[in-house]
């Protein structure tokens, strides 16, 4: 079975009476190179077991089980089920879990289904929960390889270098904790009902180590945010305002000491320059 054709998908869904659900972020694809693209770029391998959200009707998940050891699937909308039992049915090493993937103890589950693999996430994610869900899977640390196929936006977001208009505490993140790369772009007429925007596959291989020692990590990404929480204050204005309790003195002489121009602006630094900064101004 075709599930990237579209006359098959349309008689699958048909003999099921599925209905697309804007709220869940639905978008089905229609192209099969998508899914292989991703898989292979992912380097899934008989040594992985690998994660999947939001299987849809499969056409991922069969590629998945085909490179793979074991497939777990992770699908919120029950009405997709019974599709799944159809599409995947033989497939021993797939598994699917009913379930938000937001609810559910990621750690525990990759801890639980692939012992004795190496874990990897891989996964067409839904647009209206990317970052939440990228978030989980970090912070699991649980996997060797995460690649996912998302929203352009903020796959260039992901991967943005300081001083670039789309490059901000999420890009700090993901660049602490991983690094990313953007493999291809997917246009809107690889999938029905066709999205209004276009989609970037982005693999992001999480660090043993970050780029640069932090001492304190909680202290490291509060400074983050509050120097990207007003984008068109300085770097200054925007700590004096983000950081409760810290002197405005204080954090002058910070940035000064840091060798920092005074109306240097958060967006122009990088993860060392922002590791510096913490250090410089102590407990906060």
């Amino acid at each position: 079975m075709d599930l990237c054709d579209l006359n098959t998908i349309r008689l699958l869904l048909g003999r099921h009476g599925f209905r697309f659900s804007r709220s869940m972020g639905q978008n089905f694809l229609i192209e099969g190179w998508v899914p292989d693209g991703l898989v292979e770029g992912a380097g899934v391998s008989l040594q992985n077991g690998v994660l999947e959200i939001g299987p849809g009707i499969g056409p991922l998940t069969m590629r998945l089980s085909n490179a793979a050891t074991k497939v777990v699937a992770v699908e919120l909308d029950r009405s997709l089920l019974p599709v799944l039992a159809e599409t995947l049915a033989g497939r021993n090493n797939v598994e699917i879990i009913p379930g938000d993937i937001l609810k559910l103890d990621i750690g525990a589950l990759v801890d639980e289904k692939f012992s004795g693999l190496t874990p990897m996430a891989c996964a067409n994610l839904p647009y209206n929960i990317t970052t939440p869900v990228l978030s989980a899977l970090i912070d699991s640390r649980r996997f060797a390889q995460i690649a996912v196929m998302i929203q352009r936006e903020v796959a260039l977001r992901i991967c943005a270098a300081p001083g670039t208009a789309e490059y901000g505490a999420f890009s700090i993140y993901c660049q602490y904790h991983t690094a990313p790369e953007l493999l291809f772009d997917v246009g809107p007429e690889c999938f029905v009902p066709a999205p209004k925007v276009t989609s970037s596959v982005v693999r992001m291989t999480p660090r043993h180590m970050p780029p640069i020692a932090v001492q304190d990590e909680k202290r490291f990404f509060r400074l983050v945010k509050a120097a990207f929480g007003q984008r068109r204050k300085t770097l200054l204005n925007a700590l004096a305002a983000g950081l409760g309790g810290v002197e405005r003195d204080s954090i002058r002489a910070a940035i000064l000491s840091c060798g920092l121009p005074e109306d240097i602006r958060g967006e122009r630094l990088g993860i060392p320059e922002f590791a510096a900064l913490t250090a410089a101004l102590g407990n906060f």
